[in-house]
């Protein structure tokens, strides 16, 4: 068996004890997953070995994969929200503060993690989730305001507060600081849109597939910090995210069916509804008069009949 195998010079199926992968497949799957989901050392044990019950690999794979699967969904994670604040034209329950509070913390745990030299693995979805609130923060200035000049001006101010976080012209001790503040600042931010929310009796115009992926993230990001960082204060924001998220989610559950909730989505589908009717009705509902219904109108009531009364009264006289 090995002479025709050698002999052979193609598959070498016999790699590791048990194996059945051709050598030159391993070799591929190596390229490919070594960088981003299996550690080296771990490679042979799963597909060599077939050994997939090693505590310390498990859990690596296991963290590696959830922080790409975080990080692939967190490019569409606020998508939701942001479609439903534009295709409603109205920001209705969401507070800014509470927005900008928390781009705050994603932005000081997306610079400390990166200074830090943490594997993208384990922040990465900062960078997607950072950009995606800022476009929330900008479409309710735009909506609350009306005015295209705060959302530019609240950009150009963000943009700059990123490079000057990111570009080490800020002290890592200060970074750590703002991490480290990240976690009375999530609270507080989720505190005030849980308060808008029990005041207004409705969430608005949350979108609850945003709520629950935010939720989703950060249970998963607990176990990928603990694994991949050990930093406990990233440990602990999460922490505080995963009880805060949770709570925002439990009262989109409880508002779903409100009369305050159906009065919001009736009056931004009233908006969209009406902007579109406005579209058709300058093109489609304005029809010419006839020139008879012109000159009736530019004439008025015809007063024909009070000259034949005065002809007639002057005859009789």
């Amino acid at each position: 068996m090995s002479g025709g195998n050698a002999a052979g010079g193609g598959e070498n199926v016999g790699v590791g004890e048990g194996g059945v992968i051709p050598e030159i497949y391993l070799d591929y799957m190596k390229q490919v997953l070594t960088p981003y989901l299996v550690a080296e050392k771990c490679f042979e044990r799963f597909f060599v070995n077939f050994d997939f019950f090693d505590e310390d690999c498990f859990k690596y794979t296991l963290s590696k994969g959830l922080g790409l699967g975080i990080i692939l969904g967190s490019l569409m994670v606020k998508i939701p929200q942001i479609l439903k604040i534009f295709g409603g034209k109205s920001a209705a329950g969401i507070t800014f503060i509470s927005v900008v509070l928390e781009l705050f913390a994603i932005t000081s745990n997306l610079s400390y993690s990166f200074v830090s030299g943490y594997p993208f693995s384990a922040w990465g979805e900062a960078c997607f989730l950072a950009v995606q609130t800022a476009i929330v923060a900008m479409l309710v200035l735009w909506y609350n305001h009306g005015s295209a000049l705060l959302p530019l001006s609240f950009l150009v101010a963000y943009s700059a507060s990123v490079y000057g976080l990111v570009s080490g012209l800020t002290p890592i001790d200060t970074l750590r600081s703002m991490q480290a503040a990240t976690i009375p600042v999530i609270v507080v931010s989720k505190l005030i849109q849980a308060v808008t929310n029990y005041k207004n009796q409705s969430t608005g115009q949350l979108s609850a597939i945003t709520i629950f992926m935010l939720l989703g993230g950060s249970v998963a990001r607990i176990f990928t910090s603990i694994q991949e960082t050990g930093d406990r204060t990233i440990i602990l924001t999460y922490l505080a995210a995963t009880g805060v998220n949770l709570m925002i989610a439990l009262q989109m559950v409880w508002y779903w069916n409100s009369p305050a909730n159906k009065r919001i989505k009736s009056s931004a589908s009233a908006k969209k509804s009406s902007g579109s009717g406005k579209a058709g009705g300058s093109s489609g509902g304005g029809g010419k008069a006839s020139p008879k219904g012109k000159q009736a109108a530019n004439n008025g009531p015809s007063t024909s009949p009070t000259k034949k009364g005065g002809r007639k009264a002057k005859k009789d006289v």
